[in-house]
């Protein structure tokens, strides 16, 4: 078939880079591998508009909300003249008329009258936009039925590779399923040859004439077509006539194939989303039952913090958070405070290591007007301003020692004292705090003051490492995914099957910091619809092998060794006496461990 027309995707230099042959009644654009012109680009949507053929021309339109650019002008729709500029995301195109008319090739009498094309127009037009499956069945059947002049009709989809009736419709509207009865011989010879199969003459066919639903309505003639997007089999339509009036004839058969291949189309579409919306349920469906109010976890770990932070909630004790930058400390300090009995007042943070020291007193107890220079007005601090509910103290290892005092003279008098005034004043508050320090080793080395730490340390709560979670990666990942798709009005279906490995493979320095802003960057940039590894940045763990077992156990004795030694000082005899080994076993491995 000679082409209608021609799509030129533009390179540098506007020049052509690919043409797309325009060869179908119907096409669609975009990034999904079914569409029938398929794009990569970057804010190219996996079915971003439709190409229809008129009585008039070509037509584009844009699909639920999606951005065309035409000559430099944003529309919606268009009716494309020979020489349109068209963008489609960051995809530029050319619209060229083909020289040779699409209809020459058919043979004389064979030709689509106007009317027909007027009812493919108005087909196209009730078929946009509209995703509600079975509506979409029964308007595809209406509409087929009334342009062959069908008597009834059954479309049926492909359920597991068996065809089961959606809908039954007859030329006044709807019927019960089993009023035409299917003939199995002449649905299975569709589907297995993927080709139409047209009976104008049912009763005197020789091959089908004993068909069960020839039989039984005496049906003049029998019209089955394939419902086909590129190479997939969605169904077929099955037609028939009990009027030797209205035999169906060549160009009946012509007119379904248009109308299905349009039908099809719009089908699969709408396939896609509602498999999209189902996908998207399940997630929330998902993540709803692994959260902990603001919390997402499955991990064991992760386990143990909800249930410590539900039995510790409803309680007035300190909460001592611990666990690397960026993996959610603030998020469970939130959440004990809302879980407790504190949740009406107020939770106030202040980050103790982004607060110079000189005003960090102030921050946390207020001043008096004139107490320094600068104070022109007095001013409650963060201690006041908590009164009532809970205030998080993030960063505590950061706090200087000389503040550590007084911290810890707030926290047995329940006072405070404004810098500049000598009249303390009494508060009620619930102390949470968090370090990516161990305070316990930071006690020792003099960096914190031990009485403050045993009075902050009455419940202790630590969160692993994302490295350590590796459940709750991808579990987090989907999170991520859908919260950003959904900010910024991007369609993407999900993760490309290399991603969870490669996940998995990454050690994560930032934590869930680190892997939110990774997904928040692949969800602008990513062009395919499917989030991939290079989407992430993470390309270069595809291909990571894993180490085999020998390997790792040799990697960690070596390393084993080496701290033992160490602990030791150096001492070589001793540490083969502690590890229960020959001391020539050390050197073996000391001999490994060279560059």
């Amino acid at each position: 078939m000679n082409p209608r027309a021609w799509l030129h995707e533009l390179g540098s230099g506007d020049a052509p880079r690919i043409s797309h042959a325009i060869e179908k009644m119907a096409c669609s654009i975009g990034t999904d591998q079914h569409t029938d012109i398929q794009l990569k680009g970057r804010g190219v949507a996996a079915v971003h508009a439709h190409l229809r053929t008129t009585s008039r021309g070509i037509t584009i339109e844009a699909l639920g909300g999606e951005r065309l650019v035409i000559n430099g002008r944003r529309i919606d729709s268009h009716e494309l003249q020979s020489g349109d500029v068209i963008d489609v995301g960051n995809v530029r195109l050319r619209f060229e008329l083909a020289t040779t008319k699409p209809m020459a090739e058919r043979p004389i009498g064979r030709t689509v009258s106007t009317s027909t094309l007027t009812a493919l127009a108005s087909f196209s037009e009730s078929l946009a936009g509209a995703y509600n499956i079975d509506a979409l069945i029964d308007t595809m059947l209406d509409s087929v039925i009334r342009v062959t002049q069908a008597s009834r009709g059954v479309l049926m989809l492909l359920v597991e590779g068996k065809a089961q009736v959606k809908s039954a419709r007859s030329a006044n509207g709807p019927v019960a399923r089993g009023t035409l009865p299917i003939s199995d011989s002449i649905v299975a010879h569709v589907i297995a040859e993927r080709r139409a199969v047209m009976l104008a003459d049912a009763l005197n066919d020789t091959e089908f004439n004993a068909a069960q639903s020839v039989m039984d309505f005496k049906l003049c003639s029998v019209l089955c077509v394939p419902l086909m997007v590129r190479d997939e089999l969605l169904g077929v339509i099955y037609l028939g006539n009990d009027n030797v009036v209205n035999l169906f004839t060549d160009e009946s058969l012509d007119i379904a194939l248009v109308f299905a291949a349009q039908a099809a189309l719009a089908l699969r579409n709408a396939i896609l989303i509602r498999e999209l919306q189902l996908t998207n349920e399940s997630l929330t469906q998902q993540i709803e039952r692994m959260n902990f109010g603001g919390l997402i976890g499955s991990s064991r770990s992760m386990r143990e913090v909800f249930r410590r932070i539900e039995k510790v909630a409803g309680t007035d004790v300190s909460v001592l958070i611990e666990g690397e930058t960026g993996t959610g400390k603030e998020l469970v300090a939130a959440e004990v405070h809302r879980r407790s009995n504190r949740a009406k007042g107020p939770f106030v943070v202040i980050n103790c290591g982004a607060i110079p020291e000189n005003l960090l007193e102030s921050e946390l107890f207020g001043h008096v007007r004139g107490a320094f220079t600068g104070a022109v007005a007095s001013r409650d601090g963060k201690f006041q301003t908590a009164h009532g509910g809970s205030i998080f103290l993030d960063e505590i290892g950061e706090m200087p020692l000389n503040l550590q005092v007084k911290l810890l003279r707030v926290l047995e008098e329940r006072r405070v004292t404004r810098v500049g005034e000598s009249q303390s004043r009494e508060i009620d508050i619930r102390i949470i705090a968090a370090t990516n320090r161990k305070l316990a080793e930071e006690v020792p080395a003099g960096r914190f003051r031990e009485d403050l730490f045993y009075r902050l340390n009455v419940v202790r709560l630590e969160l692993a490492p994302l490295r350590d979670r590796a459940d709750d990666v991808i579990l987090l990942a989907r999170y991520f995914l859908k919260k950003y798709s959904d900010e910024l009005g991007v369609q993407i279906s999900g993760f490309h099957e290399d991603v969870p490995r490669v996940m998995r493979l990454h050690l994560w320095p930032g934590n869930i910091r680190e892997l939110e802003n990774r997904i928040k960057k692949a969800v602008i940039f990513c062009d395919t619809g499917q989030i991939c590894a290079a989407d992430l940045d993470l390309a270069d763990l595809q291909s990571g092998a894993v180490q085999p077992l020998n390997e790792a156990k040799e990697v960690f004795a070596i390393d084993y060794v080496r701290n033992i030694l160490d602990l030791n000082g150096g001492n070589r005899t001793k540490t083969a006496k502690d590890l229960e080994v020959d001391v020539r076993t050390i050197f073996r491995y000391l001999e490994k461990d060279k560059p």
